[in-house]
């Protein structure tokens, strides 16, 4: 829940709940008790048998109200209820609950929930109420009931999040907004929000009522379940929801106006080339550095500053992002040598315009996140900074932010993200580019030496740019360095062969971000497998697994989102079996779609072995649904083709063996 300070309220006590708003326990039909399938959910490990969320800005009063029906053993998870709130702002009060088997034996609630920290800092701490129901089995019937009281200074726009992991048979909701006379609604800035605006997201029989007073309805039945497919968007792009919000704004362009506006001058004035960063940037660029240079010169600056948002708890300096206040301004992030993700983004655009050079910061949505939703008027769905610089007239979008991010690249969770630039002219809605697929490149070159028996020995090397590169770097900076060898030998491990395991040795130019990224492991096992007189081996080692996505799921309903292009070149070295010959080989193959993706794959024999190289390129990040048939039908060919072999016929031993 968001709130909005009220300046004036009238004397409602929360206590005095109208009986209309505290849902009462049902009574479960046979049909229910009985129900250990469902038609409308085939195989659903639980259905939601009715969902009812009411809010009452009025009183200050949130309910929730659950049904469920558990129809296997995976489904007895949802005994476990988590509430989240903001400690001292809520209160979580009136938890009651009851589990009922299928023969009418009802179980309630008699522990005591527990109210659990999950994060305090800066004025602000942030709980869970976590409850199990008791007696739980296969077939039950989980009820709870349980209510959110909020300040009489407070008012709370829900957020009805109305698709679930589980089929839901029926839903009621309700809000009734304070709009009335005899008081103010302010924001953060002091400014009168007494309007009232929502976004919906609902399914094609969703109409959200309201009535002569201003109360907000909404009844659903037979909502399908969110999905649950691999690639998916964020979940605002797709989930059924409500959002509802209290607002001054007057229209969709004059609010995105306003607030670029007010955004616009807040940025110049943090990005401002103060005399100190002035005399900063003369100590890190030379007068007759070319534009490219000194904007290198300057990124590689900044990225020697301490980012805390990426100090782990064992940091030297036990300093957290979360926990730190913020820098007042650029010249201050200089001063300390520390700063938040975004002051040292800011502070690179700061820096720049000191050198001369023209650049620009941006706000963008977290794309791992979220994707922008202009109709829904608030700038809280801005997450991060990044920055853009000219250089020779091309506009270059960097990530100074990102520790580790290389000088051009942007992190993909900033690959087109949506969000305010600000230009010559103030602020604009804008949105950031996608990264060329070789700007996150993998390649493997393995060498191995073939036994007659199929054990296999050698060694595998792997170069890193981009996207995969950046994410073992940063996950370097949060881990241990054993933790983080564990995570990687088991990355590798799951590219290889069956029968083949990996004993990684090293990195190499972990600690850098301008440097490709290598690590190296030796390779050992058995490869392959022998019949008779032959040996059977795969002929793609990397992708002899067959794990492509997108082949087993025929049809789809929500859009991919592969977030980011990606280039793979694979280069593998066979030394076969002495007096060993070849009877087969993968065929050359080329398979593309387009301008989205393409995979090629050759292969060369002479003095005893074989090489076998195979290019995948994927252009394509988000994908409409009706993109899926042609996605689809790339990764079946894709996959069919992995599956190619090396055919060998072994020596004959002097016996005649």
């Amino acid at each position: 829940m968001r709130s909005c300070v009220r300046l004036f309220h009238a004397l409602l006590l929360a206590a005095a709940l109208p009986a209309s708003l505290c849902a009462q326990f049902q009574e479960p039909t046979q049909e229910e008790l009985k129900m250990t399938v469902d038609p409308k959910a085939p195989g659903a490990p639980a259905v939601y048998l009715y969902r009812e969320e009411k809010t009452d800005d009025l009183i200050h009063f949130h309910s929730l109200y659950v049904r469920i029906k558990v129809l296997t053993e995976k489904g007895k998870e949802l005994a476990t209820v988590q509430t989240p709130y903001e400690r001292g702002k809520y209160q979580v009060a009136a938890i009651e609950g009851r589990t009922i088997h299928p023969d009418g034996t009802v179980i309630p609630l008699t522990a005591k929930p527990s109210d659990l920290m999950d994060f305090k800092g800066g004025g602000q701490q942030f709980n869970r109420k976590v409850f199990t129901l008791p007696g739980v089995e296969v077939g039950s019937i989980l009820e709870y009931r349980l209510q959110i009281r909020y300040s009489e200074d407070s008012v709370s726009s829900p957020e009805w999040i109305i698709q679930q992991p589980y089929f839901v048979h029926k839903a009621h909701y309700f809000f009734n907004p304070d709009l009335k006379g005899g008081h103010v609604i302010t924001n953060s800035r002091g400014e009168v929000q007494n309007g009232l605006m929502y976004t919906a997201r609902l399914g094609p029989d969703g109409q959200l009522n309201c009535d002569n007073l201003h109360r907000y309805t909404l009844d659903l039945t037979d909502i399908p379940a969110l999905p649950d497919d691999d690639w998916m968007p964020p979940l605002n792009a797709t989930r059924w929801r409500v959002v509802f919000y209290y607002t001054n704004a007057l229209s969709q362009a004059d609010f995105w106006d306003k607030e670029g506006k007010l955004w616009a001058r807040e940025a110049d004035r943090f990005a401002a080339p103060s005399p100190a960063l002035k005399k900063a940037v003369s100590d890190i660029v030379s007068a007759g550095d070319s534009e490219e240079t000194k904007a290198r010169k300057i990124y590689a600056a900044v990225m020697k500053i301490e980012n805390r948002d990426f100090i782990g708890a064992s940091s030297p300096t036990g300093r957290s992002g979360r926990d730190s206040k913020g820098n007042k301004d650029a010249a201050s992030v200089w001063k300390q040598q520390s700063g938040s993700g975004d002051e040292i983004a800011m502070l690179y655009v700061a820096l720049a315009r000191a050198a001369g050079l023209k650049a620009w910061p941006l706000q963008v949505v977290d794309r791992d996140r979220a994707i922008f939703e202009p109709t829904y008027l608030s700038t809280s769905q801005l997450d991060d900074y990044i920055a853009t610089v000219q250089i020779d007239n091309n506009v270059v979008f960097l990530d100074p932010g990102q520790k580790m991010c290389a000088f051009g690249n942007l992190h993909w969770k900033h690959e087109l993200a949506s969000g305010f630039l600000l230009v010559d002219k103030g602020a604009v809605i804008a949105i950031t580019p996608a990264g060329p697929s070789k700007s996150s490149d993998l390649q493997r070159s393995a060498d191995l030496t073939i036994g007659e028996d199929g054990k296999v020995e050698g060694s595998v090397r792997l170069t890193m740019t981009g996207q995969v590169a950046l994410y073992w770097r940063q996950l370097a900076l949060g881990k241990d360095r054993n933790e983080v060898t564990k995570e990687f030998s088991e990355w590798i491990s799951e590219t290889l062969p069956e029968g083949v395991t990996a004993d990684f040795d090293h990195f190499e130019a972990l600690d850098g971000y301008d440097s490709n990224l290598i690590a190296t492991a030796k390779l050992s096992g058995t490869l392959g497998s022998a019949t008779g007189k032959r040996l059977i081996l795969p002929g793609l080692f990397f992708a002899s697994r067959g794990t492509q996505p997108f082949v087993e799921q025929e049809t789809r309903t929500v859009p991919i989102d592969l977030h980011y292009s990606a280039m793979e070149e694979d280069e593998v070295t066979y030394r076969l079996p002495a007096g060993a010959t070849m009877d087969s080989a993968p065929h050359p193959t080329d398979i593309s779609w387009g301008d989205h993706a393409s995979m090629s794959i050759r292969c060369s024999a002479q003095d005893g072995s074989v090489k076998v190289a195979r290019t995948f390129i994927r252009n394509s990040t988000l994908l409409n649904p009706g993109y899926y048939f042609y996605l689809r039908d790339f990764y079946l060919r894709m996959s069919t083709a992995d599956q190619q072999q090396i055919v060998l016929t072994r020596a004959k031993k002097a016996n005649g063996s």
